[in-house]
């Protein structure tokens, strides 16, 4: 606590600073998720505060953030066509995924996962990072010209139809339900019918239009419809922002353009008294818990959104340790990571019960902080009480924001949130996988999956595929390498030194092998294949198995299976300064004693030829 308040003026500078430049992204992150701006404010409030009071990077300020809300949005969306369109309806369970994600990041810090964190793979990560990109900035296309596919009449009733018949396969589910059989009771499902209106098949229609268009692919195809449709002043108000805040960066970065971008524009639409398309009104009152997240919360309801949560809290996992680095390379500090993410999902769970959206440790802003003079928690504490300041004071004010100018935010939070690093590095990657008559850079195609199927399909899954097909390269890659280094396939071999006066009558009769390196997956097939290497005249084999530092399950079998072929052929095998693990994988099977009893292994090759000497060369002459 004293440390709390050591730097009370730089931090309170710093924490102002980043409220400032995370006011005008939470707004936008919260319309971008589909829960509207109060949303983002709220995540904005708790999750900077409760962070940084129990986190473990003394300057990280967190919040929304891109990645963020591109998977939240993709959960929202889920869940409210679950629920017929209907968000209100669909709150309880969105939140209750949101404050599953907290509790899972508590959790991973609390059993000390967050030192793992950074194996993530990179070109996982850099796909990842990209689609988060082109996903906003291709949902932020038909907003930034004005187009609401659910507004545009034409457009909705295409959908009638179809409508209808959702509407009377959930009257038919709904029957099912209590026991109704329509051949039974086919007038039920008249009566039922009769009663849907006009203004139901709309709603349904609108939804199904909404649907269509939902995400990268939809926005696509709702593309040619939304130029048709231009709104000219929502197109305008969003060009102004985006040329505000790359412009007003050549002036100056002390003061945050996308703030500036903001204020300014705003300021226009309003003064001219234009007539423009606002967001949604801010609450300007104190936030209230949204206690039915506990209250209508089910096991049955929650399960399939549970690999979703746990989704979304390694995803804000990896977003903050990652910024925690970067803090730490300006601060020259050292963050904990698993205090970290014990603070970002108090800050989640505590921002959900609370209705705001879920986030993380948010670079720009950690950057913004350390730079103003912030050193301690305070600062990010302080970020959150000040956006707490705004939305009471200035709520009214904020419902005035124009969503074209948050359609011109978020496309350039979009630009810069692609990993263009990793986008530079394609071409001068090694061409190391061979995919059909084409060579292509193993990293490059994990990169390119996951970008692909995270824009295009479902960012949740894409992140598992994407670390599947990285941990399954990285594997062969490793045993291909540890293979070259692992000598279990040649049979003729140079001696080495201890060798050299082995008994010459010996030689046609004992074969003597060199295991070098670990025995495992990547180098059972050459190993399987030695029973076939011993000649014809062998009666006794000897492992020399000092440099044999490790044996994986694939390797134990292998080991067995050789046995068991040598075994057949009336081979006796013996080891060599067999090591403790090894050792111990082939006890726990009984490879030792059934195959090589304990009197067939030996701490060196002396004592070895020492025991064959003595106890089998005369039988060896027979």
């Amino acid at each position: 606590m004293k440390n709390l308040f050591s730097n009370i003026k730089g931090d309170a500078f710093g924490g102002i600073t980043a409220g400032i430049v995370a006011l005008p992204l939470a707004l936008a992150f919260g319309v971008s998720s589909g829960l509207g701006p109060s949303a983002g404010l709220y995540g904005a409030i708790f999750i900077s505060f409760f962070a940084a009071l129990f986190g473990g990077t003394s300057t990280q300020i967190s919040g929304p953030t891109a990645p963020m809300t591109a998977v939240s949005m993709v959960v929202i969306a889920g869940i409210v066509a679950a629920n017929d369109g209907d968000v209100e309806k669909a709150l309880p369970a969105i939140l209750t995924v949101f404050f599953l994600a907290g509790i899972f990041q508590i959790i991973l810090g609390v059993i000390g996962l967050g030192k793992y964190i950074r194996y993530i793979p990179y070109p996982v990560v850099s796909g990842f990072m990209t689609a988060i990109g082109l996903i906003i900035l291709l949902t932020q296309v038909l907003p930034s010209v004005g187009y609401y596919p659910k507004e545009d009449v034409a457009f909705v009733n295409t959908f009638k139809a179809e409508a209808q018949e959702v509407i009377l396969e959930n009257i038919l589910k709904e029957e099912a339900g209590e026991g109704i059989l329509v051949l039974e009771d086919f007038g039920e499902t008249n009566r039922r019918g009769a009663l849907i209106s006009t203004e139901d098949i709309l709603k349904e229609s609108e939804t199904l239009a909404a649907k269509e268009t939902a995400g990268a692919l939809g926005a696509i195809k709702a593309f040619p419809k939304a130029i048709q449709n231009i709104d000219w002043l929502e197109f305008l108000l969003a060009l102004g922002t985006i040329f505000i805040i790359y412009g007003f960066k050549r002036i100056t970065t002390k003061v945050p353009s996308t703030l500036v971008a903001l204020i300014v524009m705003s300021s226009i639409a309003v003064g001219f008294g234009l007539d423009y398309r606002t967001i949604q009104e801010i609450p300007s009152g104190i936030p209230v818990p949204k206690w039915e997240i506990f209250t209508s919360f089910t096991l049955s309801s929650i399960t399939p959104y549970i690999f979703t949560a746990l989704t979304l809290a390694l995803l804000g996992a990896i977003d903050s340790l990652l910024t925690s680095v970067v803090a730490d390379n300006m601060t020259k500090t050292k963050h904990k990571p698993n205090k970290e993410l014990v603070g970002q999902g108090v800050g989640n769970s505590i921002a959900a019960i609370f209705g705001g959206i879920p986030g993380a440790g948010a670079t720009i802003r950690t950057v913004v902080n350390i730079n103003a003079g912030g050193k301690t928690k305070l600062s990010g504490m302080i970020a959150g009480i000040m956006l707490l300041v705004v939305m009471l004071g200035l709520g009214p004010i904020a419902s005035k924001i124009p969503a074209g100018v948050l359609a011109g935010i978020l496309i350039t939070v979009g630009i810069g949130v692609m990993d263009y690093k990793g986008l530079k590095a394609i071409p001068y990657l090694p061409r190391d996988t061979k995919i059909g008559p084409f060579k292509i850079s193993s990293e490059v195609l994990i990169m390119i999956v996951v970008l692909l199927l995270s824009t295009f399909w479902n960012l949740v899954y894409a992140v598992g595929i994407g670390l599947v097909i990285a941990s399954l390269m990285f594997m062969k890659k490793i045993g291909d390498l540890t293979a070259e280094r692992s000598d279990v396939k040649s049979l003729k071999e140079e001696s080495w030194a201890d060798e050299l006066d082995f008994p010459e009558t010996l030689k046609e009769s004992v074969f003597i092998k060199h295991i070098k390196g670990p025995l495992f997956f990547g180098s059972t097939s050459e190993f399987q294949a030695l029973s076939q290497q011993i000649p014809e005249s062998a009666k006794i084999v000897i492992m020399r198995l000092g440099r044999m530092q490790y044996m994986d399950q694939s390797g134990l079998y292998a080991m067995e299976d050789m046995l068991q072929d040598l075994k057949k052929k009336n081979i006796e095998v013996v080891f060599v300064n067999l090591l403790h693990q090894p050792r111990y994988m082939m006890e726990r099977i009984d490879i030792i004693p059934d195959f090589i009893p304990k009197e067939h292994i030996f701490k060196n090759f002396n004592a070895c030829v020492e025991w064959i000497t003595q106890n089998i060369q005369e039988e060896l002459k027979k």
